[in-house]
């Protein structure tokens, strides 16, 4: 079971079905829900800043990740996660993008970044069953 997820999405239906679905199987011990991927920067703004402080820090080892949201979109978020070196700091957190996009140009602009998997919506038990084995504990 995963200490934390973050899922990042601007719709309230797809968050509360990813928190009751990740509580469901049991994934994690607390999920975290944000609204867009400025939202998502600031959640790890602080972390990385609680984490300089010498606290500690307990950070998603999952983002699930929407990507066409206003404010920040999931791409924007992916690169500012990138240039501000989180990627590094925050190691072993891995991305799976939840979207209603099934285009071929996004699946492959995934692959460039921390993106272990390209899911449909919505997010299903059998979806977070089978990404157990990737997050041993």
């Amino acid at each position: 079971m995963l200490d934390k997820i973050l899922c990042v999405d601007d719709d309230p239906i797809t968050l509360m079905l990813c928190k009751k679905v990740v509580e469901k199987v049991d994934f994690a011990r607390e999920i975290i829900t944000v609204n867009n991927g400025e939202e998502a920067i600031i959640y790890f703004d602080n972390l990385f800043e609680s984490r300089k402080n010498n606290d500690s820090v307990v950070y998603p080892k999952l983002v699930i990740l929407d990507l066409n949201m206003p404010v920040m979109d999931g791409w924007e978020f992916l690169e500012c996660y990138i240039s501000k070196d989180y990627h590094k700091v925050f190691d072993s957190t891995r991305f799976i993008v939840l979207s209603s996009s099934i285009d071929p140009y996004d699946i492959n602009r995934a692959k460039t970044y921390p993106v272990i998997g390209f899911l449909s919506k919505p997010v299903t038990k059998e979806m977070l069953e089978n990404l157990k084995p990737q997050f041993p504990q």
